[in-house]
């Protein structure tokens, strides 16, 4: 399969929606890398409800009586999963009961933003908040005027790395892992170097057996980009890899091939959906984090501009950067990264330092990539897929 320049703002195929009224029941999560041992199951997420922190603006309360005033309603464009929302929005809908029905869809990373733009030419839009990982899609339409609600979070001052972009906050903090079926790898891979080195050794056994992100879309543009950056002897390993890999769109494809042993081991794969495929698979899939630079993919979140309900919208943000919102990130697979959350089942960004150390974390920017640049390392990539 060959790639086609960079798409960075256009993509295809949604999936499903989801609607979550009301609490909803979630499935316990493993730490990364166990060995098929049962779950954990995260300790409860104890919620001050209808309670902000003392460290608020005092006339935030005129934000909390503007939201009893919307329609109790939230709807969300986004490219996150309804396991990864669940706790999220379970939690969310019991600090601020108010709010009876939160909606998102799960669309591909780049064709959130298209559906976005498709209906704010219409003029007319349900949406409230955008949330996606596709960091050069993101910074495209960021820079577009009339877009996006002007707000700065009361959680700033206690999350100053949060911001991505004017307006744009990092929901969770993503490692991008190496996923693999213990049934069909007799060790696991620990670096990218090393399952290069694996495939080397059987490329019969690897043959169109890998999957890698398709880097035709700003998601895998990004984070393997960001990997060859930061790591430029990396080529050499894509020279062994990338002839015997197959590009997919979506974590979600990559990760239900790995399972049916469609794949042996995909790389560069979200730990968001990665987690809770690994809690729910028996031991039968497993992540590890890249030992040689682990690529760390922000997801992004901003009020839409004519948000039907704006005041909600800058409660939600408000929460998932809030203590009690990071532990709800945690639970649901993504990987939160406010200090202090820890606990069973729970995924962090520390946890990955922990793991790989600081000097192996690589942060993807959430940047606009010129035509020239990505012509040029889209080119560097498609001559070593396989024809």
């Amino acid at each position: 399969m060959k790639t086609s320049q960079a798409k960075l703002g256009l993509h295809r195929g949604s999936r499903f929606a989801l609607a979550v009224a009301g609490v909803v029941a979630l499935s316990s999560l493993a730490a990364c890398g166990g060995g098929g041992d049962a779950a954990e199951k995260p300790k409860e997420n104890k919620i001050a409800v209808s309670e902000v922190p003392s460290y608020y603006p005092a006339d935030y309360s005129s934000v909390l009586d503007a939201s009893k005033k919307e329609g109790g309603e939230l709807t969300i464009y986004s490219n996150t999963s309804e396991e990864n929302w669940a706790p999220i929005f379970r939690d969310f809908q019991k600090k601020f009961p108010w709010v009876k029905k939160v909606s998102a869809n799960d669309l591909d990373s780049d064709e959130v933003f298209q559906k976005v733009l498709s209906e704010h030419a219409t003029g007319s839009s349900p949406v409230d908040l955008i949330v996606s990982n596709a960091a050069s899609a993101w910074a495209e339409f960021a820079q577009r005027p009339d877009v996006l609600e002007a707000y700065k979070p009361a959680e700033l001052a206690e999350m100053p790395d949060a911001q991505l972009l004017p307006n744009v906050y990092a929901m969770s903090k993503d490692p991008m892992t190496i996923a693999y079926n213990t049934s069909l790898m007799d060790k696991a891979p620990t670096s990218i170097h090393d399952l290069a080195e694996m495939v080397k050794a059987d490329p019969k056994k690897f043959e169109n057996k890998i999957t890698v992100r398709d880097p035709e879309s700003s998601f895998g543009f990004s984070v393997t980009k960001a990997f060859t950056d930061a790591n430029p002897q990396a080529w050499t390993d894509f020279e062994t890899l990338l002839p015997a890999a197959r590009p997919e769109t979506s974590s979600g494809t990559q990760l239900e091939k790995i399972t049916s042993g469609e794949y042996v081991a995909g790389f560069f794969i979200s730990g968001g959906p990665a987690f809770p495929v690994v809690d729910d698979s028996d031991g039968l899939v497993q992540v590890t984090y890249p030992s040689d630079g682990t690529s760390v993919l922000p997801r992004g979140v901003g009020i839409a501009a004519d948000a039907p309900d704006p005041a909600t919208a800058k409660l939600f943000v408000d929460f998932v950067l809030s203590e009690e919102g990071q532990r709800a990130v945690a639970e649901g697979g993504l990987s939160s990264y406010r200090e202090g959350i820890s606990g069973p089942g729970l995924h962090t960004y520390q946890e990955l330092v922990s793991k790989v150390g600081q000097d192996k974390v690589i942060p993807v920017k959430y940047e606009v990539v010129s035509k020239e640049d990505s012509t040029a390392w889209l080119d560097k990539f498609n001559a070593l897929v396989k024809q």
